[in-house]
């Protein structure tokens, strides 16, 4: 076989292609402006706000509260269940709970609730809980945790 030589070229004197501004794209033209000026300034990152932080404590304040009682559940029965699926049937059984007792079906756990719940992980919901559940006037069911546990 023979051998193929190659001349290599010395880059210095040929000067770098450059892309016109109409073959560019519309995307490409914009992230061409916005690296522009990353090199004189430099941006502190901006965490985006969360969609519910905010409103999680005015939409407590909104409701028209019509029925307010806190209870104290015993879950224990909820260890009768196989390991893996003790806090969801915990979760289960808190929404039938305030649905037996405020006599509606629309129920829904808060999300300090839900993470009580759900703090031990999926094997081991806590064996006692206060919960504070909320009627409003258009019978909605929110459950809340309780002061003390």
């Amino acid at each position: 076989m023979t051998e193929k030589k190659v001349a290599i070229e010395d880059d210095a004197d040929i000067e770098p292609s450059k892309v016109t501004e109409l073959s560019k794209t519309d995307a490409e033209k914009a992230v061409a402006e916005e690296t522009e000026g990353l090199e004189s300034e430099a941006k502190a990152p901006v965490a985006p706000k969360t969609p519910g932080a905010e409103e999680a404590a005015d939409e407590e304040e909104e409701i028209e509260i019509v029925e307010e009682k806190f209870y104290d559940l015993n879950l224990r029965r909820i260890w009768v269940a196989p390991r893996e699926k003790r806090t969801p049937r915990a979760v289960r059984y808190v929404r039938q709970y305030a649905a037996q007792r405020m006599k509606t079906d629309n129920v829904s756990l808060s999300e300090e609730t839900n993470s009580l719940l759900w703090s031990r992980g999926i094997s081991k919901p806590p064996r006692k809980i206060r919960i504070r559940v909320v009627k409003d006037k258009e019978g909605k069911v929110i459950v809340f945790p309780g002061e003390g546990k």
